[in-house]
């Protein structure tokens, strides 16, 4: 969609939305490649054994036509709901595709829900069937009853009483079908929010979401596609991030799709396997990038690519990516509801220290004061981007009152805040209800955070404002140590640093040393958990 070689400036300035009268994500992301180039490769997929598996457009084609045709015969219809309880398999994405085929709405659910977890998405949303694998079938059997929706439950692997087989069932259905007539703003699937600032609410998105998110998938891949390049995360392929970050994009550009269950980050098996199966471009949250910089692994995969997003990284994680990677991190910044609407794209724009980047083509962002409108560049808002962005969310599942709250008159408020300078950068402060009031200052944790985790002996921090009866709030910091043991020297060592780094002002009053920070299932630190921990 992007002309590579021009500034970003002119980016913006000539893009233009194509139009279309329908569109499929489906068809985008896999039948006209199918048409077109049946055997090229759409997916590796790196089993848990070891072994590999390739798929060509033509066989991820047949066999989500074969699924499409399998969930008619189960009763599934244009608007019912389908829910993907998987990590990243073949399966994940042919269910995707047979929903998309037959107008069902996707519901993607993360494996590590608890029963709790997946019984609200479940019931929110109405799903009629959910196909799982036997990791997750216990959960289902023990919450099924709280679930008169959902009818069928569909195992890839291991099938128990009360489930229809996954591949079973596909192999008896015909491998062609009509595919649905769908609109560019036709519903395609819910995303749940990760519930850092209230019960999770479920983002009903279009069809027109994929075609949203592609420039901001090319910039920070540095103009993707490109002759050998080569797609994986370990993100989820259940939240934003994974899908249309990656998984969804890849297909839609013909770059080969690396699939892969890492139960649990490794670092060290992590660069094994992007050298191994010759990944070049990734999305590396910042918590990955965190877990690798402490690892302190000494040869880096030959990427072309590298782009992170969720929270800020700060320029001492940055300047680690440099020197390991050979190249610059891209930054950029969305959210559930409006996703890649920032970026950051080294081949034609430099990164400026602690900026999330600038508006991507197709999209226009404001930084609002709290009367709604735009601020001047400098000062701290609001995070807003105009209504009309194809990436932008239909509604609120059954949630029409948090779908009004979300606008302020042209623009959708994202809660996160930040400021702007005069060339249109963006530097992300914090959320909304993060920021700190102290004495008078508006203090964004961030910055704080970067500055501790530089610190040689602090692997992660998190920071939180709690009540003071003199500054409205006191700046506290809960600190992850690489190594060594707390103490009350390393403590002030610590404000010391902050304080001769940034500024007194923002120095924290109190250090705790704790093992871990929570965190939500994307990565990001769950600073009201803190909080509340505190009262």
């Amino acid at each position: 969609m992007l002309e590579p070689g021009s500034s970003w400036t002119a980016l913006r300035k000539t893009f233009r939305w194509p139009e279309f009268s329908r569109f499929n994500i489906a068809e985008v992301a896999c039948e006209r490649w199918a048409r077109t180039a049946p055997e090229r490769r759409a997916l590796r997929y790196l089993r848990p054994d070891g072994g590999i598996r390739d798929y060509s457009y033509v066989q991820l084609s047949r066999a989500s036509n074969r699924f499409a045709n399998v969930l008619k015969e189960h009763g599934i219809s244009r608007g019912d709901r389908v829910a993907v309880l998987l990590p990243q398999t073949p399966e994940t994405i042919l269910t995707h595709l047979a929903a998309y085929k037959i107008g069902a709405i996707v519901v993607p659910l993360f494996t590590l829900f608890g029963e709790d977890g997946l019984r609200f998405r479940l019931s929110h949303s109405g799903a009629k069937a959910v196909v799982t694998d036997s990791a997750n079938l216990e959960k289902l059997f023990a919450i099924k009853g709280d679930l008169p929706e959902l009818e069928t439950i569909f195992s890839i692997d291991q099938r128990e009483g009360g489930t229809a087989g996954f591949w079973q069932e596909l192999g008896k259905a015909a491998d062609t079908l009509e595919m649905a007539d769908t609109h560019p703003d036709d519903p395609a699937f819910i995303s749940y929010t990760s519930g850092t600032t209230g019960p999770p609410k479920g983002a009903l998105h279009a069809h027109r979401v994929l075609l949203g998110h592609l420039p901001g998938v090319e910039l920070p891949h540095n103009f993707l596609p490109q002759p050998g390049d080569c797609l994986w995360t370990p993100a989820d392929w259940a939240w934003m991030g994974g899908l249309t970050n990656v998984m969804l994009p890849a297909l839609t550009y013909g770059v080969p799709l690396i699939a892969h269950r890492m139960a649990r980050f490794d670092p060290e098996y992590a660069f094994w396997m992007m050298r191994e199966l010759e990944v070049r471009n990734t999305f590396l949250p910042p918590t990955a990038l965190k877990l690798m910089r402490q690892s302190n692994l000494p040869r880096a995969p030959r990427l072309r690519s590298v782009a992170s997003g969720g929270e800020a990284l700060g320029e001492e994680l940055l300047g680690w990516g440099r020197a390991i990677f050979d190249l610059t991190i891209n930054e950029f910044y969305g959210q559930t509801e409006c996703n890649l609407v920032l970026a950051n794209c080294t081949e034609i724009a430099p990164a400026r220290p602690g900026s999330t980047g600038q508006a991507v083509p197709g999209s226009d962002v404001a930084i609002l004061g709290q009367d709604g409108t735009p601020l001047p560049p400098g000062e701290i808002g609001e995070i807003a981007v105009r209504r009309g962005a194809p990436a932008m969310f239909l509604e609120y599942w059954k949630a029409p009152e948090k779908t009004a709250e979300k606008f302020a008159g042209e623009w959708m408020r994202t809660g996160d805040t930040a400021r702007m300078d005069a060339d249109g950068y963006v530097f992300f402060s914090a959320r909304a209800d993060d920021v700190i009031t102290s004495s008078g200052y508006r203090i964004g944790p961030t910055e704080i955070e970067d500055c501790l985790t530089a610190h040689p002996a602090v692997a992660m921090a998190a920071v939180i404002g709690v009540p003071d009866p003199i500054r409205t709030e006191a700046v506290k910091a809960f600190v992850v140590l690489n190594k060594q043991d707390g103490s009350p020297e390393l403590a002030d060592a610590l404000i010391a640093h902050v304080r001769k780094r940034i500024s007194p002002h923002v120095a924290p009053r109190e250090v705790v040393f704790v093992d871990s920070l929570p965190m939500t299932a994307t990565g990001k630190i769950m600073r009201r958990s803190l909080k509340e921990g505190t009262q």
